[in-house]
């Protein structure tokens, strides 16, 4: 196991995924690869007006995600590259990743800031679980 994709949007679950991909790469010496996917390049204001969501937004966004991801966690000996990505859908984007990044293992929450709070697995998590290539840890 060399590569350990841990995708996150800042809840509490991909903190929670985080530090489980923590033990598992210094037990293993594997990288991690911390993956913020915006989900598509289309916003709407308060008066639903649309309007193209820029790089520029996309990596600040992403910056603000991964500060609130990592705030209190050492991360000091294990290797963590920060990505960020946009795709249609947040699920999409993850499985191009472990596709075109060979990822060895997915480790992510069981819930994000998704549609459907409350439900038994996060919709994005169980697309994930389902079509991924590698083997895929799903953290409560």
């Amino acid at each position: 196991m060399k590569k350990i994709l841990v995708p996150t949007d800042a809840s509490e679950y991909s903190r929670r995924a985080l530090e489980t991909a923590l033990e598992f790469a210094r037990k293993f010496n594997a990288e991690i690869e911390l993956l913020f996917v915006m989900h598509s390049p289309i916003s709407y204001d308060s008066n639903f007006n649309s309007y193209i969501i820029s790089p520029e937004q996309i990596e600040e966004v992403g910056n603000h995600v991964f500060e609130a991801t990592l705030n209190g966690i050492d991360i000091s000996d294990v290797s963590v590259i920060k990505k960020k990505s946009q795709a249609e859908k947040p699920a999409k984007g993850i499985l191009e990743e472990i596709e075109n990044e060979k990822i060895d293992l997915v480790i992510m929450g069981s819930h994000g800031y998704g549609a459907v709070a409350g439900s038994l697995i996060g919709s994005v998590s169980q697309h994930v679980l389902h079509k991924a290539k590698c083997s895929v840890l799903i953290v409560k």
